[in-house]
């Protein structure tokens, strides 16, 4: 590392030019190409994949994306001629758009059950033939521009559109909540360092890593399965980490010049430490966000190869540009007051003082009152994780202005919330009468179900071996009534209606694919946690040759994880965000925000421990004194790793400003989750454990240390050059 760090500083130019040629040349290569960014829900082995399979099979025309188009009179009725002719000519125009395989209107001879009891809402729905991930934005603009064109508030109709292919065609361009996060971290390490330049170090680094990895994913979209929210994501992960990582080895810079070093020499050795850090916190990353590969959906892993490749370069830029930009400032690296200071009062002392020093003395003399009351607070953040559900958010928690939202209330109001997740039964009846016969048989035993508002059955033509029975539930797709609706539908009355004959029936559907999706993500869910917890604990028993520094890492991870979905479950689940928080209705968790979140979380928890930790194990090494160790290591890094923590909140709760309920959810967990780890584990419950273990921190099995492969997070002490005390402190022309 020192040698790295030592030729980037000295070619400097050769490496911004490099990093600038790489930005731009990606961007570029990303420009011409475009993205085929989609969003592939495998679920192999369930019932609304069967559905699927069957229903691309028996209907070409019908398996793809349904979208639907309704209106609503203020006035009169929509039989009324003038509303009757307008939204006729309006759904045959959209019969004629590319990729469109039908309409059903309701002003077809079987179209009378979509039209509200009291005539002034009717709804058509619109089936393509590819599905929705398939489909061009510009395609779905223009499909509602089209449907859309008979809107008139003089006319007292309001026309909307709703569906999967809508939604994300209606999703804000990304930009504005990376530059507030950006920004907002502008101010935070401003404050920090004193400093213009210092401040742009930190921010550079990670837009040159984040820009180059953005673009990069959008290529490697071409040639696999990556889902739309994977740049998000990624701009999420690489601005916190980037930044963050950037900080800590800055820091290190300028407190080695501060006192006494040379610029060059401080950048060595800060990459050669921090550097070191920043390494095996990425490694961590990674690692955690790899984890989601146990789960096995394809839509979680090219959402995991996205993350991994962003922090590889946000890493990359730490150890690489960011020495070579410490070369091209030099001294101008500190303020102008600290330069002044430097040169009038000479280096500082080498012992931490201030408020950092204070608090860690405080922890030291107060250990088990500190441990008690962070213990409870996390404890009590914690609660409502118990009433964690999993789910789907459907478009009634979308912003009130958008046409979806509009659209689900006008059918909600019309028609009842259940119109707007119907259930899709497909019944293979190869047995000819008696198959029909028992679907008969099924459909009356369905219409005597509570919680369910209409059956339509399509007729079964002759010859044909599949039948099709759409259910619409008296509840909204989110609801628990709806996923208790469908699990008594598949365990009780389709079983019941099947004997005695050779007809096979399965439930399907958006609503219970997003139900299947939350089923598969729950049942793996413990495997996957199990994994990372195992790989971080491996890790940080090689990296500080102890025992129980990665249980206390691990256990502090779970409690972590444990306190972010309380404060999730509190503003998504009760409700309690609201619009402030782009929380809408209250509804269950996304199904794969748990999965996400927690491979970031577990992965950002062990770069605080592993920066805490470090400098703990780096005053252990040096003088065998754990009191002393966990003091100053406390003392020493308090302080960044909180203007770390700020960062990373700024960063992560921007991401609310994007008006998606989604990404809304892992801005507001990921941003709560870093505030309680820097500000109650890092600086409270760790140190305080620490010091209650004692020597013990540092204990490891001699048979076992044998035999584990040696991996030191700081330098050994023959790595770390003498200062040549005839080094001056002389500021750099560059």
């Amino acid at each position: 590392m020192a040698a790295l760090a030592r030729w980037c500083y000295r070619h400097k130019w050769t490496v911004v030019l490099f990093w600038v040629l790489a930005l731009f040349g990606v961007g570029i290569a990303s420009n011409t190409v475009g993205s085929n960014y989609a969003n592939v829900f495998q679920l192999p082995g369930t019932e609304s994949a069967k559905v699927l399979t069957l229903m691309d099979q028996a209907f070409p025309n019908r398996s793809g994306e349904a979208d639907s188009v309704v209106w609503h009179t203020d006035s009169g009725s929509v039989n009324d001629a003038a509303v009757k002719d307008e939204m006729t000519a309006a759904l045959a125009k959209v019969a004629k758009l590319p990729d469109v395989g039908s309409v059903a209107s309701p002003y077809d001879a079987e179209g009378a059950g979509r039209i509200s009891k009291d005539g002034r809402t009717a709804y058509a729905t619109v089936t393509w033939s590819k599905l929705g991930n398939e489909l061009t934005v510009d395609q779905v603009n223009t499909f509602v521009d089209t449907a859309r064109a008979p809107d008139s508030a003089a006319k007292g109709l309001e026309v909307e559109v709703g569906g999967q292919a809508v939604q994300q065609a209606e999703q804000p361009p990304m930009g504005l909540s990376e530059l507030v996060g950006i920004a907002a971290a502008a101010i935070v390490l401003y404050l920090a360092f004193g400093s213009l330049f210092g401040m742009l170090l930190p921010i550079l680094t990670a837009v040159f890593g984040v820009g180059t990895s953005v673009s990069a994913i959008a290529l490697l979209s071409h040639g696999m399965d990556l889902g739309d929210i994977a740049p998000t994501l990624a701009s999420l992960v690489g601005l916190g980490v980037g930044i963050d990582y950037a900080l800590f080895i800055v820091t290190r810079h300028r407190k080695g010049i501060l006192r006494g070093l040379a610029p060059e020499e401080a950048a060595v050795k800060a990459v050669n430490t921090s550097g070191r850090a920043v390494l095996f916190a990425g490694g961590t990353v990674c690692i955690a966000l790899l984890g989601m590969y146990a789960v096995g959906l394809k839509f979680l892993d090219g959402l995991a190869i996205s993350a991994v490749l962003t922090v590889v370069l946000t890493v990359a830029a730490s150890v690489t540009l960011l020495p070579s930009m410490l070369g091209v400032l030099g001294i101008r690296v500190l303020s102008r007051r600290q330069r002044k200071r430097l040169a009038q009062h000479g280096p500082e002392s080498e012992e931490a003082a201030g408020a950092a020093a204070r608090w860690s003395g405080f922890v030291q003399r107060h250990p088990r009152v500190l441990g008690v009351i962070a213990v409870v607070v996390m404890a009590a953040l914690a609660i409502p994780a118990l009433s964690l559900r999993l789910g789907s958010s459907d478009q009634g928690n979308n912003q009130s202005s958008t046409s979806t939202r509009q659209a689900y209330d006008l059918l909600a109001d019309g028609f009842g919330p259940g119109f707007n997740g119907p259930l899709t039964i497909l019944a293979e009846v190869p047995g000819g009468a008696g198959d029909v016969t028992a679907l008969d048989g099924l459909v009356a035993d369905i219409r005597k179900l509570d919680g369910v508002a209409a059956v339509n059955a399509v007729p079964v033509k002759a010859g044909a071996t599949v039948a099709v029975v759409q259910v619409v539930p008296t509840t909204s797709p989110q609801a628990v009534q709806t996923d208790e609706l469908i699990d008594r539908l598949r365990d009780d009355v389709i079983p019941a209606a099947e004997k005695g004959s050779t007809m096979q029936a399965y439930v399907g559907g958006q609503t219970a694919i997003f139900k299947d999706f939350a089923h598969v993500i729950m049942q793996k869910l413990p495997l996957f946690i199990g994994i990372i917890i195992a790989l971080g604990f491996v890790l940080l028993m090689l990296a500080f040759r102890s025992i129980v520094v990665p249980l206390t890492a691990a256990a502090m991870n779970l409690v972590a994880a444990a306190a972010a979905f309380g404060v999730l479950v509190a503003a998504f689940q009760w409700g309690w965000g609201g619009d402030l928080l782009s929380a809408g209705r209250a509804g269950p968790i996304d199904s794969f925000i748990p999965v996400i979140m927690l491979s970031l979380l577990f992965g950002l928890s062990m770069d605080y421990q592993v920066f805490l930790v470090s400098r703990m194990h780096e005053e252990w090494v040096h003088t065998r004194d754990n009191a002393r160790a966990v003091r100053v290591g406390l003392a020493e890094t308090s302080r960044v790793i909180n203007s770390a923590a700020v960062i990373m909140i700024c960063v992560f709760g921007a991401f609310v400003l994007m008006g998606q309920r989604a990404t809304a959810m892992f801005g507001i967990g990921l941003a709560g989750a870093v505030a309680l780890d820097a500000f109650v584990l890092r600086t409270v419950l760790v140190p305080s454990l620490m010091h209650l273990f004692g020597d013990s921190n540092w204990w490891l099995p001699a048979w076992l240390d044998k035999r584990l492969p040696h991996m030191a997070v700081e330098p050994a002490d023959e790595e770390q050059e003498p200062l040549d005390e005839a080094k001056e402190l002389v500021p750099t022309r560059d």
